[in-house]
């Protein structure tokens, strides 16, 4: 519908067929899992658009229930047939705009057909007549953006909901120690999540996994992903592309003369190593509606290339990513540094700050920004967006020091957590700075490594990393002979003491790498792990115990 309305806007002499084989068009595909759970109250405001509206304000001949069955790409026809009358006819086009979408994977598994997804308006309407039958359990298989929010959703609805995930991880653009944040969020406020569980059968009234395990089940929700619609593209003798979707040009013209493609179906070009992906997301689709209408009226115009930038939420807490995540950099052998960090969404003088876990990825040679992550209860969209823009406009990562961004106490910081991340990536490119990943310090640990815990008593006490030695930064230069010889990797809660002690071993000849993230990042990833291996549940208070007296080793 993007590209239509647009194209009428540009050609008002122009016939705009829009065939659709559901009963609805211009429907907020995004809300839909809030309809079910009663946070938007109205069917009706998921309909941003009619037939007949869209009739009356741009002249567009939209036909529901009408769908293309074939499409002869010589003679520039398509055939369509009339669901609601079984008659069949055909249209010749000047121009053919496929954006068909993808279709939920459903895989074959014992008695899938009882699970429902949730990709339209129909679906939404089964899904909802399902949850009014008030079902005493759900069991939604796979954690991703549509799993956790049908889970918030049917928690809301008093359905006790368990998430059943085949990876280590519940949402897979996230690395695993910025998932865990969510995780426990979501078991806090009642799912249950099942994390490297496979699903073998769905029975009648229960789920079965792997292990051997039985999962009360009145409601099934199949929420494993999606996969590019290609057969209208197949038929009309497109190119389909190495990752499953429709295969277009920076012009999105398919390899069939005067037929385009759009949207979910087609397949996108990765910003980073402009190899191709899929991207299923709104925002692009939309952009690549507009566009195609303004080539076709001969404006110009270029697909932009893409970053995946998303955003969930649940039970108000967001997790939002922009870029490659650190897991899928490793995998492709690319060089990056990581940073982590732990600010307060705003002023923490100012009442209701909350925690911020924020993740940058850059090329610590080009500066390159390579990716984000954000998760939290505010303020993490405002950052991913900050750093999304800064991508898209080519910004190194140390550069994110000198933003000028918008501060009162109650939306911010003098020092925005951006910058603080550009000030951090400034000091590692210097050289000022050393940093080591919460997954890397049992190896250097191994390899000889003493880890300094810079922290309180207290605060030690209560959970420290094995092997770790407590001198309190503001007695480390009192003790600095106490500081052993060889590698030194120095921590402190989220990294802000840390920085100031590896400054002062650094001013005494004991340099020291700064565990980034702090014990904070360090816990969570040692939970995550635990989890994904499927001994699951553990908080990230308890993945350490220390000693009651300061500059006492936690046991190794």
């Amino acid at each position: 519908m993007s590209a239509a309305t647009r194209l009428r806007r540009l050609r008002e002499d122009a016939e705009i067929i829009v065939l659709e084989r559901s009963g609805y068009v211009s429907f907020a595909n995004c809300g839909l899992p809030y309809y079910v759970g009663g946070v938007i109250e109205r069917r009706s405001a998921l309909l941003l658009q009619t037939p007949a509206s869209l009739a009356a304000r741009f002249r567009i001949d939209v036909r529901v229930q009408h769908e293309v069955t074939g499409i002869d790409a010589a003679a520039q026809r398509v055939t369509v047939t009339n669901l609601t009358t079984g008659t069949a006819y055909e249209l010749e086009y000047d121009e053919l705009v496929l954006s068909p979408g993808a279709r939920p994977v459903r895989p074959p598994i014992p008695g899938i057909e009882r699970a429902l997804s949730l990709r339209d308006i129909e679906d939404t309407d089964a899904m909802y007549a399902a949850v009014g039958d008030s079902p005493r359990s759900a069991v939604i298989v796979g954690g991703g953006f549509i799993g956790v929010e049908v889970a918030e959703n049917l928690v809301h609805r008093q359905i006790p909901t368990t998430i059943v995930e085949a990876m280590p991880q519940l949402m897979g653009p996230l690395d695993p120690e910025m998932a865990w944040i969510l995780t426990e969020h979501l078991q806090a406020h009642g799912v249950t999540v099942r994390l490297g569980a496979q699903v073998t059968a769905i029975g009648a009234d229960d789920v079965r996994l792997a292990d051997g395990t039985t999962l009360p089940a009145d409601l099934v929700v199949a929420a494993i992903g999606v996969k590019p619609d290609t057969a209208l593209a197949v038929a009309a003798g497109a190119e389909i592309g190495p990752r499953g979707g429709i295969v277009v040009d920076d012009q999105l013209r398919t390899t069939v003369p005067h037929v385009w493609a759009v949207g979910d179906a087609v397949e996108k070009v990765d910003a980073l190593d402009g190899e191709n992906v899929l991207i299923p997301l709104a925002n692009t689709a939309n952009r690549q509606g507009r566009l195609v209408a303004d080539l076709i009226a001969g404006r110009g115009g270029r697909s932009r290339r893409v970053r995946g930038t998303a955003i969930v939420g649940a039970f108000g807490m967001a997790a939002a990513s922009t870029g490659w995540s650190e897991k899928r950099l490793v995998a492709a052998g690319r060089r990056h540094e990581a940073i982590a960090i732990h600010p307060g969404s705003h002023a923490g003088y100012y009442p209701g700050a909350q925690t911020l876990s924020i993740k940058l990825l850059f090329d610590p040679t080009t500066d390159e920004i390579l990716g984000a992550q954000a998760v939290g209860l505010d303020g993490a969209d405002k950052r991913i967006d900050v750093i999304a823009t800064a991508m898209a406009g080519g910004l190194g990562a140390s550069k994110l020091a000198d933003l000028e961004l918008s501060y009162s106490p109650q939306y911010g910081s003098a020092k925005d957590p951006v910058n603080m991340l550009g000030f951090i990536a400034e000091n590692l490119v210097t050289g000022l700075t050393g940093n080591v990943q919460w997954h890397d310090v049992a190896r250097r640990q191994q390899e000889g490594a003493t880890v300094i815990d810079v922290r309180t008593v207290r605060e030690f006490s209560a959970g420290a990393i094995p092997g770790a030695v407590n001198i309190p930064v503001d007695e480390l230069r009192d003790c600095l002979d106490e500081v052993p010889d060889g590698p030194l990797i120095v921590h402190c809660a989220v990294g802000i003491r840390a920085h100031t002690a590896a400054c002062i071993l650094a001013a005494h000849g004991k340099p020291a790498a700064n565990l980034s993230g702090g014990y904070r990042t360090w816990a969570a990833g040692q939970a995550a792990t635990r989890a994904g291996a499927g001994t699951g549940g553990a908080g990230t208070g308890g993945a350490g115990t220390g000693g009651a007296a300061e500059r006492v080793a936690a046991p190794a």
